[in-house]
């Protein structure tokens, strides 16, 4: 197992250990019950993941001494609202959790947000541990103390800043993850290579074939480098004041793109648009070299995900959820964009007719 300690520099340190390794439940649960075994454990995941894994997981976190009782949700990103949150936290008092207990959330960034956000709030903050299933959950949403429920707005408009305990990363649960969430993770592995790693982004081009194989060997490259490129960022902001902003590169648009969708385009499909949109935005107005804007285009159209705006997307409705964007400062929208893969920076804001001309571009 490769172990990464992200520590949090604040009056009292807090550090989350992120453990990274192939079918390693029998261990987690060891090591759970070592600290939690005396407490109130609940396991809370969706119904997809309850199918697949609640089962076994539950009954292996046994063995190791472990007692937990599953609260299972819908799947899917509607489930990511207040009125789910207030039913778990009834479940919870129905259950007996008080404020020494401990939610293990299993399943994507779904459940993770969800969780977190409940364990935030909850009697004012229970402790919470983060087991994630999906990629994209195990390189990005999992790390990093972001917890949130959905609006009919928008994303993730009601939050916390809240760390877990312990996030516990099992690459065997890759094994049986659709290829349509495998290609939703390596968008935000792509993200991390064009932010900070360029290392990565040169692995990941040189790599599409054995990364589409699932080859466990490459697999565990990419998911470390990727957690590395988090844990470093939210070390040095873990509140999103300046550094951090730099982890929503191609989120901006992407956000409004899965909004407009009303969330039928994925988190990654949406997010590869967005990076596409704001290469081409810094091409236009920061020199990006087209080189790295092709690169760029091409790596996300390598992993099967798409580079355009669906025409039936109307140009003033995306627009019009950019300006719901939780992210925005008064009527300015800031951007990540970026001088040359590696090197991002956040924009003052970018005027109204590029972007619409950049949306129209892609709508093409």
């Amino acid at each position: 197992m490769k172990k990464l300690t992200l520590t949090i520099g604040r009056k009292d340190t807090v550090a989350c250990d992120i453990t990274i390794g192939y079918d390693i439940m029998d261990r987690v649960g060891l090591l759970l019950a070592k600290d939690y075994g005396k407490v109130k454990c609940v396991m809370l995941t969706d119904s997809h993941i309850a199918s697949l894994y609640g089962e076994e997981i539950t009954r292996r976190f046994h063995n190791m001494g472990l007692a937990v009782t599953m609260i299972t949700v819908a799947a899917g990103e509607a489930t990511k609202n207040m009125e789910t949150a207030l039913s778990v936290m009834k479940k919870l008092l129905e259950l007996g959790a008080d404020r020494t207990s401990v939610i293990i959330a299993l399943g994507g960034g779904v459940i993770g947000d969800l969780a977190g956000f409940v364990a935030s709030v909850f009697m004012r903050g229970i402790s919470y541990i983060q087991i994630p299933t999906t990629l994209m959950a195990q390189v990005d949403s999992s790390i990093g103390g972001k917890t949130a429920v959905d609006l009919p707005e928008g994303k993730n408009l009601i939050g916390t800043f809240y760390q877990p305990q312990a996030i516990y990363i099992d690459l065997k649960f890759l094994e049986t993850l659709p290829d349509k969430e495998m290609k939703n993770g390596l968008a935000e592995i792509i993200k991390s290579g064009i932010i900070e790693d360029i290392g990565l982004f040169n692995l990941l081009e040189a790599a599409t074939k054995p990364i589409a194989e699932r080859d466990r060997k490459i697999l565990a490259t990419i998911v470390e480098k990727a957690c590395r490129v988090k844990k470093g960022i939210v070390e040095m902001d873990e509140r999103e004041k300046g550094l951090r902003r730099i982890l929503n590169f191609g989120h901006t648009l992407g956000h409004a793109l899965e909004a407009e969708s009303h969330y039928e385009l994925s988190h990654g499909e949406a997010v590869s648009i967005g990076m596409v949109a704001a290469a081409r935005i810094s091409e236009k107005l920061y020199d990006l070299p087209s080189l790295d804007r092709e690169r760029i285009e091409a790596l996300i159209a390598a992993i099967g995900h798409p580079t355009r705006i669906p025409p039936s997307f109307a140009t003033e409705g995306i627009l019009g959820r950019l300006k719901m964007d939780k992210k925005r400062v008064g009527d300015t929208i800031h951007f990540v964009l970026i001088k040359k893969i590696g090197f991002p920076f956040v924009n003052g804001g970018i005027e109204e007719n590029i972007l619409r001309d950049v949306i129209e571009e892609l709508r093409s």
